[in-house]
């Protein structure tokens, strides 16, 4: 692999070559990787098992120290691939509190901010005559 980024890669068994495949995505192709689960709700409205998270979607986590917490998406970084969510917060040392990052394959989205259309494949839904 001696080439920095190739779309056409299928796979390998190899971990340091799935990580270095993650590590070294552009940020356009890490949108991919910013996909969660829908809850069975969702699955049966939609028809689609997972959706990209966005900033403003409730989220249920699934794994992990916060399991069963719930709570909105407050920031989504694509550069580390992790999503922070409201209420999943750890105390400092010194009384502080701090944003637990998630990575978005361990929650699942519980309400969608549907104010795109686009986002759920609902493009000609409203075709006027």
């Amino acid at each position: 692999m001696k080439i920095e980024f190739s779309k056409k890669w299928v796979g390998s068994k190899q971990p340091r070559k799935q990580r270095k495949y993650l590590a070294k995505a552009p940020l356009h192709l890490r949108s991919d990787f910013m996909h969660a689960a829908l809850s069975k709700d969702l699955k049966k409205k939609y028809g689609k098992n997972a959706l990209q998270v966005r900033k403003g979607d409730q989220v249920k986590v699934m794994r992990g120290a916060f399991k069963k917490k719930v709570g909105g998406i407050v920031s989504v970084d694509l550069k580390k691939v992790r999503i922070t969510v409201e209420g999943i917060q750890r105390t400092k040392k010194d009384g502080s509190k701090i944003f637990v990052a998630l990575h978005p394959s361990k929650v699942m989205i519980t309400e969608i901010k549907s104010d795109d259309k686009f986002r759920i494949g609902e493009k000609n839904v409203s075709k006027k005559a």
